[in-house]
């Protein structure tokens, strides 16, 4: 079995569990239209050399942290048009390298807000809190499905006793109720 059962994901969102790429349970921003434009102009002003669409696809990737890796088929094109727009151009590199025109620069230099909304969505902070809980959830039932489907009898056993003592210490968790930070505050 490969990881946790569907009502698994039904509770907590397909992305339960999932690995890099900036899954496991970060819900991936909106790319709006023109992003990829914008992108493109941007990774190529702060690079220090000229670059080619695969290059371009990888910079925007590593810069969202896996979140956001646009296809070929949408990169390639804005940069045709781009070249026609003549915002970039083809770098004497002999390479299918592109770099930015002086119009182009000129267009990022005079246009700072444009390049930063394109990495905004990316850089808003998540939950880890509540991210950390889910991969738990996660491994834990991934770890429950193995010891069921491949365990020893003994070991099913155990683990039954494992998973009642568990659930006994959660409830009894709740049933403590919230901690109550304000009378601590108040005794200083």
């Amino acid at each position: 079995m490969g990881g946790p059962p569907p009502w698994v994901a039904q509770m907590f969102g397909p992305e339960m569990g999932a690995g890099p790429g900036g899954r496991g349970g970060r819900r991936r921003p909106r790319v709006r239209r023109g992003d990829v434009r914008s992108a493109i102009l941007d990774v190529l002003h702060t690079s220090t050399e000229p670059v080619n669409g695969y290059q371009v696809i990888q910079t925007i990737a590593e810069r969202t942290d896996g979140v956001w890796k646009p296809s070929p088929g949408s990169i390639y094109p804005t940069i045709a048009q781009l070249l026609d727009e003549g915002l970039v151009e083809d770098a004497p590199t002999g390479r299918k390298a592109v770099q930015l025109t002086a119009a182009g620069t000129a267009y990022v230099v005079e246009h700072p807000e444009e390049m930063a909304a394109v990495w905004a969505p990316f850089a808003e902070e998540h939950d880890d809190e509540a991210t950390n809980f889910k991969q738990v959830i996660a491994q834990t039932v991934g770890a429950i499905v193995q010891v069921a489907t491949t365990g020893t009898q003994d070991q099913r056993e155990k683990a039954v006793e494992i998973l009642v003592d568990t659930r006994r210490r959660l409830y009894g968790l709740l049933a403590e109720g919230p901690e109550d930070t304000s009378a601590d505050s108040e005794e200083e």
